[in-house]
């Protein structure tokens, strides 16, 4: 990873080339635009630049806080030890305390702050023991005490304390793994998650009351959904118990829920969460430091500035992968047909919808770029797909770049990519071919990026 991280600094300093690209380099070319793009979604960079602390006020956005005695920090999700660590040093170290639950072990540590690794996709104990230690830290707290939510994607799995305290860990690992493998959009996955646990869908903030709150996010969530970014432990909760018995009815899930959380559905029992109007929400601020917007546009400024005509994508980005491929492939038809003496490159977001099907390593990145793949087989045409937190479904890779050489290179090799497709695995087919994305854990999560290219 840390290579993989300097290559991409390195590039907000090169200078704008005026070589128009070539298809030879396509595959290159997305590459060298999407870790790029990582760069510049840094968060340490974002947080010095959008955050300040003078005067005893700490300031974000159009929200001034005044910082009474020293502060309790909360951190949670992909990105929270990397938060966590930067604010302590916006502040100062001014800290009283401080909580961060991350998927991995900081290499450096603050005797401020105590860390869990919490579990990923799935909790772990780590999780468990993170939402404990955070309802603690936030406990029995005053008007003039501070509270600072870090949040980031991945902290409905990292941070959880179920609301019925017989359930084992075993039983909320089954129920995410139904959740995470059932092709549900995560806003859906969410309203369910909220609705068992202790601290997602507002309570975690409930049982900070009546404190000064102020969560500052990195959304890996649709823009209209912020309240959905880890399940919402710091936002009151929009949802409700009847949509949660609707949403697993409609994808058949019910059935396959452990015995325990299957009663819940079966009798109709669920605990409503907080609502928007609630009290323990008054004195609540939110900031927002980065979004999936970010990484789009930041994506189409690096193409335009390599020799592309880069456009970002209009139609709907949460949708069935193989949907998004089919309907941006005519949109990068229709761009190309309007430019044709240039290269155009198209840019997209959001997270495709991709249900499991097989037993094989992939995700969604992979599996879009397999099928594009097989779309643009001898096309002078590039796709890539990739997350921008450094892992796609249960792989080790962020994604994988395709052009249309891929499938006649793959089949050479005796790999039949509908094979893949059909069994989850498209990691192995893209690993076979040396096209894999490796960056390792980028310390981000802003949802997925997408780049397809065409070159006259």
């Amino acid at each position: 990873m840390q290579l993989q991280y300097e290559f991409a600094m390195a590039t907000l300093h090169q200078p704008v080339t005026h070589i128009k690209p070539s298809y030879e380099q396509g595959k290159q070319l997305a590459q060298h635009i999407f870790m790029a793009t990582l760069a510049r979604l840094d968060v340490r960079r974002a947080m010095v630049r959008k955050l300040q602390f003078a005067n005893g006020a700490l300031k974000a956005g159009s929200e001034t806080i005044p910082i009474l005695k020293p502060p309790r920090i909360i951190a949670l999700g992909k990105a929270a030890a990397r938060m966590a660590a930067t604010m302590d040093e916006i502040l100062g170290g001014a800290v009283e305390a401080g909580v961060v639950v991350a998927p991995a072990e900081p290499v450096q540590k603050s005797s401020r702050f105590r860390y869990f690794v919490g579990g990923h996709p799935y909790p772990g104990p780590g999780s468990l023991e993170g939402a404990a230690a955070a309802l603690e830290l936030v406990s029995r707290l005053e008007s003039d005490d501070l509270v600072i939510y870090l949040v980031s994607g991945g902290g409905s799995a990292l941070l959880e304390k179920p609301l019925d305290s017989s359930l084992s860990l075993s039983d909320l690992v089954e129920f995410n793994r139904v959740l995470v493998t059932c092709g549900m959009p995560i806003e859906q996955m969410n309203v369910l998650r909220k609705h068992l646990s202790a601290v997602k869908g507002g309570r975690l903030a409930a049982a900070a009351f009546p404190a000064r709150q102020l969560t500052i996010y990195i959304s890996d969530v649709p823009e209209q959904f912020p309240s959905m970014i880890a399940s919402g432990p710091t936002m009151a909760d929009e949802s409700t118990c009847e949509q949660c018995y609707e949403l697993a009815e409609r994808h058949g899930l019910v059935p396959k829920f452990p015995q325990k959380i299957r009663t819940y559905f079966e009798q109709k029992t669920l605990e409503e969460t907080p609502k928007p109007g609630d009290e323990r929400f008054s004195h609540s601020s939110y900031f927002c430091l980065l979004s999936n917007r970010d990484a789009v546009d930041s994506a189409k400024t690096i193409a335009g500035e390599k020799g592309f005509h880069a456009e970002v994508e209009s139609g709907v980005w949460d949708a069935d992968y193989r949907e998004v491929v089919e309907r941006s492939l005519t949109s990068l038809e229709e761009c190309a047909r309007l430019h044709p003496e240039q290269p155009v490159c198209l840019v997209l977001g959001g997270e495709v919808v991709c249900a499991v099907t097989g037993h094989g390593v992939g995700g969604r990145n992979l599996s879009f770029s397999l099928y594009a793949a097989e779309k643009i087989e001898g096309q002078r045409r590039v796709v890539l797909s990739a997350a921008t937190d450094g892992r796609d479904g249960n792989s080790p890779s962020s994604g994988a770049v395709a052009d249309g050489h891929s499938v006649l290179r793959a089949r050479a090799l005796g790999l039949d990519p509908s094979q893949y497709l059909a069994e989850s695995d498209a990691y192995h087919f893209f690993r076979t071919l040396g096209d894999t994305i490796e960056t390792g854990f980028t310390d981000n999560n802003v949802r997925d990026l997408r780049l397809m290219m065409s070159f006259p």
